[in-house]
């Protein structure tokens, strides 16, 4: 394994703090500011950083990030506020001679209508799913960034990790600003608590997802670290496979023993109807996620519940 000087950005979400949890994460030094340490927004703050403490590689997992509603709600944000940490990050990474680059981005960046499952190709190649349009131009944007920079000068390697949904210890679980399985596991969570025999689900509850546990895209960024001149410009990480909403939901009642039913609201709205990574590239770099969705459930759960006796 080679040491790496390594500066994570987004140490305080769930994905930097997935890695900074991982085992191998104490084998490397890893300067992880949080936004108050480091404004991502402020170009001129980036370029003092990296000049100070001249990491090795970026790992750039920082974002503002929420669920469809928070989309909907605050477009603006998710677009200017991701493109201004995305390019501010990589551009000072380059400036400063920083030659490797770890660019998280989000299968959002899909095209809408694109056949499943989505190949690395399909970037910009249709319309986007108007839920959550801004937040994907910005990680397109950091995405063509990274390739752009690696065309003028293959000495850096600037490259992109497109995942799948992803959750885990660390979401946040608030039914305005986070993701599905999160809302869902606090809105069952909730429900068996209050002796409720109902629960409603946004839509028919048949659109498809691919979610995949944050603890195994963290061992993926430590496998990718020891083999990043192989790593693809551009690769899918996920599970590929998906299941629908619907079975997420049971498989969270089942783990919470709930046994209530559920109530579809077919006026909410429900995003793209299915979203499935193509993992040929990343079966072919070598490495496939190890945890079940019940496992993931029940640790994802477990965090909650500790979350919730320490409030």
């Amino acid at each position: 394994m080679q040491v790496m000087k390594i500066l994570l950005t987004g140490g305080n979400g769930m994905v930097g703090k997935n890695i900074l949890e991982h085992l191998k994460a104490s084998f490397h030094t890893i300067f992880s500011p949080t936004s108050k340490e480091l404004n991502l927004k402020n170009y001129h703050e980036v370029e003092n950083y990296i000049k100070i403490h001249q990491p090795e590689i970026v790992i750039h997992s920082a974002g503002l990030v929420g669920g469809i509603q928070a989309n909907i709600e605050r477009p603006v944000d998710f677009l200017v506020d991701n493109l201004d940490m995305g390019r501010n990050i990589i551009l000072a990474a380059r400036n400063n001679g920083v030659k490797y680059f770890m660019n998280l981005a989000s299968s959002c960046m899909y095209p809408r209508n694109a056949q499943n499952p989505l190949q690395e190709d399909l970037i910009l190649k249709g319309e986007l799913e108007p839920t959550n349009e801004g937040y994907a131009l910005a990680k397109i944007v950091s995405t063509r960034l990274c390739e752009y920079i690696s065309r003028e000068n293959p000495e850096y390697k600037y490259k992109t990790v497109i995942p799948c949904n992803l959750y885990g210890r660390h979401d946040k679980f608030s039914p305005k600003h986070s993701h599905m399985i999160p809302s869902a596991v606090k809105k069952i969570y909730d429900a068996k608590k209050n002796h409720h025999t109902s629960i409603d689900i946004w839509g028919d509850g048949l659109s498809r997802r691919e979610f995949m546990y944050a603890g195994d895209l963290a061992d993926f960024v430590f496998f990718a670290l020891d083999k990043f001149e192989d790593l693809p410009q551009n690769i899918n990480v996920g599970l590929g496979h998906d299941y629908t909403i619907n079975e997420y939901y049971e498989v969270i009642a089942k783990v919470l023993d709930f046994k209530g039913t559920f109530v579809h609201d077919l006026s909410k709205p429900v995003g793209m109807r299915q979203k499935l990574i193509d993992d040929t590239k990343l079966r072919e770099f070598g490495w496939k996620h190890t945890t079940s969705l019940e496992d993931g459930i029940k640790k994802t759960i477990a965090y909650y519940k500790n979350q919730k006796s320490n409030d």
